[in-house]
């Protein structure tokens, strides 16, 4: 019998240290946030055989746990399920920084909060571990199983651990994420400022800008909306969504739309879920296009707001005060590149002007020598000739010019 309950032990211990071994393999390597915490989970249900492995971390911006990989298909609840810090069983723990240990009726305990988005959240038995990083907790790991179970000192120990080791390598594979998050969103930023100084027309910038502008902030949809000649409703410029329907949705009236609430105020206006906002008139097409939420910001350029840029996710999101300060400054750009061009279209038609003034001055002057025309007569005549075929001036000017080099 003791040779029994040696090889047990033994038997315990190498998986020990290969549970361990693991770990370290995962804390020293380059793995992104989003498969260092599906690693882990894959470890700590491979040693206790769990129904349900959830892990948790700390959102600084939020100040709330975030409930950030699962041992089941938890995808629409991924980033969405939260809870204050000693909320729950989970939010207890990270409160105090210890474990939680119940083998049975875990849902009759005080602190345990059930939510209705899991369905498999009614276990008997729930095992909490705080995630520690340098002395505080930054998550917690929660095994779950739906029966009765009895979970061994060693496991809680060993868990306990696992969660001290891995710590670092989540803090460190954040600060990974965050820099590409940065990262991308520099570039995204260089790419919208070089549209600015661009010789491109005016749609191919709006264009540009509202595709870079969706993949920098990871939305469903991103639309520039200008005010029309008379300031009194919003037209769609550009979007890169492929839906005919969303394209071709009517000009939105400033005076009674929360898109109108932008460019009065030349503040910005987040929307968490655009089905359920009354003032929100196209509820129908959000449905049918599976839009949830809403970040509106102004294009402001010279202190006046000359159109919005809208972004829209396709999950529920709480949108970040970053979001909204770099959504700003891309809507900020986009209206010095639409002031900009409206320089240049002007700057055109002020050089056309005086190109066509100087061609009807040498038609005129030709006409005043071949036909012996003063100078209201010549200008008539050409003007007359003008409405007569409906053609402008210049073109007539220039046939005038045309016809007397070829006498010459």
């Amino acid at each position: 019998m003791k040779n029994m309950k040696e090889k047990k032990l033994n038997i315990t211990q190498v998986q020990e240290i290969e549970i361990l071994r693991r770990i370290v393999e995962i804390t020293n390597s380059e793995l992104d946030l989003k498969l260092v915490l599906g690693e882990i989970v894959n470890v700590v249900d491979n040693m206790v055989k769990a129904d349900s492995v959830f892990i948790y971390l700390f959102d600084e911006k939020k100040k709330r746990l975030v409930l950030l990989a699962s041992k089941t298909p938890h995808r629409k609840e991924l980033g969405e399920v939260n809870l204050k810090i000693g909320e729950g069983i989970t939010g207890w723990v990270a409160k105090e920084n210890k474990p939680v240990v119940i083998k049975n009726k875990a849902y009759q305990d005080s602190r345990f909060k059930n939510f209705d988005v899991l369905p498999e959240d009614k276990y008997e038995a729930f095992l909490s571990v705080p995630i520690v990083y340098k002395g505080a907790c930054i998550g917690v790991i929660n095994v779950q199983h739906k029966k009765p179970h009895e979970y061994a000192t060693n496991t809680v120990s060993l868990i306990s651990i696992i969660a001290k080791q891995i710590g670092g390598v989540i803090e460190n594979a954040r600060l990974y994420e965050e820099r590409e998050k940065k990262s991308l969103q520099f570039d995204s930023l260089i790419r919208v400022s070089q549209s600015i100084t661009s010789q491109g027309y005016l749609n191919e910038i709006l264009n540009l800008i509202v595709v870079v502008t969706a993949k920098m902030l990871n939305s469903k949809i991103c639309s520039i909306m200008l005010l029309d000649q008379k300031g009194d409703e919003l037209v769609i410029k550009a979007t890169q969504s492929l839906s005919e329907e969303y394209k071709k949705k009517p000009n939105i009236k400033v005076n009674t739309s929360l898109s109108g609430e932008v460019v009065k105020t030349k503040k910005p206006i987040v929307i968490y879920d655009v089905r359920d906002e009354k003032k929100y008139y196209y509820r129908d097409l959000a449905v049918k296009e599976n839009l949830t939420s809403m970040l509106s910001v102004p294009m402001v350029v010279r202190d006046k707001a000359i159109g919005i840029i809208n972004i829209y996710t396709k999950e529920p999101h709480s949108f970040t005060q970053e979001e909204i300060d770099i959504l700003q400054m891309v809507a900020n750009q986009a209206a010095i590149a639409v002031e900009n061009t409206k320089l240049i279209e002007e700057a055109l038609k002020v050089k056309e002007a005086l190109e066509t003034r100087k061609m009807v001055e040498r038609a005129k002057g030709i006409l005043m020598r071949d036909a012996k025309m003063n100078e209201d007569e010549a200008y008539r005549m050409i003007n007359r000739k003008s409405m007569d075929t409906c053609k402008p001036m210049r073109e007539i000017a220039e046939a005038i010019i045309l016809a007397s080099n070829m006498k010459k």
